[in-house]
């Protein structure tokens, strides 16, 4: 983690409290931060999973939402190592950001998408997201979500 920015490196919970969106979209944020070898690890997940053309499609747009991200970020985005089972402040933002968008959420991803990027480049950002978002749900359509066995309103969190 770095050290430049603390607060939106700070721990807000783990991997495992994630569903399959959002750690993806943490692991591919981590991978992609990771320089050439992440970026490659990315690009064959995605292949994998999706096919040629499609995987290809859904690197690219990896590639667009983290340059946005890393040139037009109202701060560095600030994200934990591969290997960290933690979930940092930013790296939630940007996972509910993906989810959000690619449950057709645009409005809830348009305002994290603001939290992340200069408001000039949240509607790009927020558009990114939904089609990142829409790969990950096709990688993960198989995953089954983690289940208590009962259902809550919808309302209450804890």
């Amino acid at each position: 983690m770095s050290t430049l920015n603390p607060r939106g490196g700070a721990t807000v919970g783990r991997l495992t409290d994630l569903d399959p969106i959002e750690a993806g979209a943490v692991m591919y944020l981590r991978l992609w931060g990771d320089g050439t070898q992440g970026r490659a690890d990315a690009a064959s997940d995605f292949e994998m999973a999706l096919g040629a053309e499609c995987g290809g499609a859904a690197m690219m747009t990896l590639d667009h939402l983290c340059s946005l991200c890393a040139h037009h970020g109202r701060r560095p985005l600030v994200r934990h190592g591969l290997g960290c089972s933690c979930l940092g402040a930013d790296e939630n933002c940007f996972a509910q950001m993906i989810a959000a968008a690619s449950e057709g959420a645009r409005e809830d991803a348009m305002m994290m998408a603001s939290l992340i990027v200069r408001p000039d480049f949240a509607p790009a950002l927020a558009s990114l997201s939904e089609e990142l978002g829409l790969a990950l749900r096709r990688m993960t359509a198989s995953i089954p979500l983690p289940t208590t066995g009962h259902q809550p309103p919808a309302a209450v969190l804890h």
